[in-house]
């Protein structure tokens, strides 16, 4: 007989199975020995507050073999023959739409500016050696987007963008770890996701598909309205039956290049801050609320945190336990931070973007750059930090007390961040309307968290690409754009996703779309 159990027990309960063997055969009132299998389904941490306690649904078989489950699989026909649909960008977004219009029977063409993600981390790895950024080749460009070199947290609030659980069983049958599918914040780490990346790329290809790298889209074929196809940096054209545009939220020619040709795009909200870094040994003392910290069975902890202040979000951002703060600019003369982690996020910090909602009408005196204004502001604070930074990658730094009180940092705190930092006033650096709410919410996260605002903690600047500033609308029921025929904006760069998880499925339902069409 299967059964399912919840358990409510403690993180060293759940370590050993002959214990939690004992508590399952309690709760169902049955011996320990007639348990003759059982598999974990569902795991939550919960840490709200002393003792931290795992909360595990669990399916049990009594007196009984646990069937055998096959392994994940998914069948990708032979499409070399099909009509082509071209998709520009090789991230989450560009390649799950990829995998959807094979199954769906069509043919991509995935065009990435960047190279492979194998040469990809020859670039980033410079980059943190203080060589200068290769704008084609870095952290947001290249095989599998910004998303590859992250921390490759799996998460989306919203429900109605797919099937979120056949989106993990898609990356453990490219080489994704199970738990991913057990897990209630699943991630990967930025160690695992290259090779996943690569594993998704031979499914495009050996299913008649092509991927090219450094082949970088500088234009588009337009018979009227109606877009026909792609013209690439060395001047190729590629013609398709539709576009799927789904470049990333740093890919600033593609806009300049859609007003440009006078194609609808439209300024949007957006968050700009920095990344703040702490011990990953005081975080978890905090959010376990225990001096010992995390102990033996625990993971490294994570927070996240909000509030309101004078009528805008100031909120944590991509919080990375265990991870590290690299450089992710994507040109010369910018200064711009992000983090990750690696799998089992083992370094001895813990890093998070915190950010300040901006809208468009916060923007005095960039109304005459139109639905540009917020590229345009962001580029000048990226500006601003590299001139304060400092040339080789360094990036602008603070003590985070110091940063509240509005004071320059005679020192600063060890950091992960490799290129290095220099002490500079940030809170004069980042424009006032971002610079005040953060220290705001910095002081009201401390009392939430208390040990958050410490002499321990370092913020650098800036933390600038959470999002796009920039939306390329579309038509809510065909994903089309309303203006061009043919041209499916996607993922995070066209506005409609904000991670790996919902830019991929986002990618997935431009691809139906498109199928629907053209099988009709």
């Amino acid at each position: 007989m299967k059964t399912d159990i919840a358990l409510r027990i403690s993180p060293a309960e759940a370590a050993n199975d002959a214990v939690l063997k004992k508590l399952m055969a309690a709760t169902i009132k049955v011996k320990p020995a007639q348990i003759s299998a059982f598999r974990v389904v569902k795991r939550s941490i919960d840490a709200r507050r002393n003792p931290v306690m795992l909360q595990l649904t669990i399916e049990a078989w009594v007196d009984e073999k646990m069937p055998v489950f096959p392994d994940i699989h998914f069948d990708y026909p032979d499409v070399s023959a099909a009509p082509t649909v071209i998709v520009v960008g090789a991230g989450p977004g560009g390649f799950f739409a990829a995998m959807r219009l094979i199954e769906r029977g069509l043919r991509p063409v995935v065009l990435e500016r960047g190279k492979s993600v194998s040469e990809r981390k020859k670039d980033v790895a410079l980059l943190n050696r203080n060589h200068p950024v290769n704008s084609e080749s870095n952290y947001a460009f290249g095989e599998g987007g910004a998303g590859t070199f992250s921390d490759g947290k799996l998460y989306t609030r919203s429900t109605k963008r797919g099937d979120f659980n056949r989106f993990l069983e898609i990356l453990c049958f490219h080489g994704a770890d199970k738990d991913i599918l057990i897990d209630a914040h699943p991630h990967i780490g930025t160690d695992k996701l290259p090779g996943i990346m690569r594993s998704i790329r031979e499914t495009i290809i050996s299913s008649g598909g092509e991927v090219h790298f450094q082949t970088r889209v500088d234009d588009f074929i337009l018979d009227g309205d109606r877009l026909t196809g792609v013209i690439t940096a060395n001047a190729d054209k590629v013609y398709g039956e539709a576009v799927v545009l789904a470049t990333g939220h740093s890919a600033r020619d593609i806009y300049e290049l859609l007003h440009r040709r006078e194609v609808l795009i439209e300024a949007k909200p957006w968050a700009l801050g920095v990344r703040v870094e702490h011990p990953q040994e005081l975080v978890d003392q905090i959010q376990y609320h225990t001096p010992e910290g995390r102990g033996d069975y625990l993971p490294a902890a994570s927070y996240s945190f909000s509030c309101q202040v004078e009528q805008r979000g100031v909120y944590s951002f991509c919080m990375c336990p265990g991870g590290f703060i690299v450089p992710a600019m994507t040109g010369p003369d910018e200064m711009v931070v992000n983090g990750m982690s690696a799998s089992g996020r083992n370094s001895p910090f813990a890093n998070s973007g915190m950010v300040v909602e901006v809208h468009p009408e916060d923007l005095k005196g960039y109304e005459q750059y139109g639905p540009l204004s917020g590229l345009m502001f962001q580029r000048e604070v990226e500006r601003s930090c590299y001139i304060n930074g400092g040339k080789n990658n360094i990036a602008p730094a603070q003590m985070l007390t110091d940063f509240v009180d509005g004071r320059l940092s005679a020192d600063l705190p060890e950091t992960s961040y490799l290129p290095g930092v220099i002490a500079s006033p940030l809170h004069f650096i980042l424009p006032d309307m971002v610079a005040g709410r953060l220290r705001q919410g910095f002081e009201q996260f401390g009392k939430w968290a208390r040990g958050f605002l410490t002499d321990e903690a370092i913020v650098l600047g800036v933390e600038s690409r959470t999002s796009s500033p920039v939306r390329i609308p579309r038509l809510p029921d065909t994903l089309s754009h309303p203006q061009i025929t043919n041209l499916y904006p996607c993922g995070e760069g066209a506005g409609y996703a904000g991670g790996i998880a919902s830019s991929a499925l986002d990618g997935e339902r431009c691809a139906d779309r498109i199928a629907d069409r053209l099988t009709r």
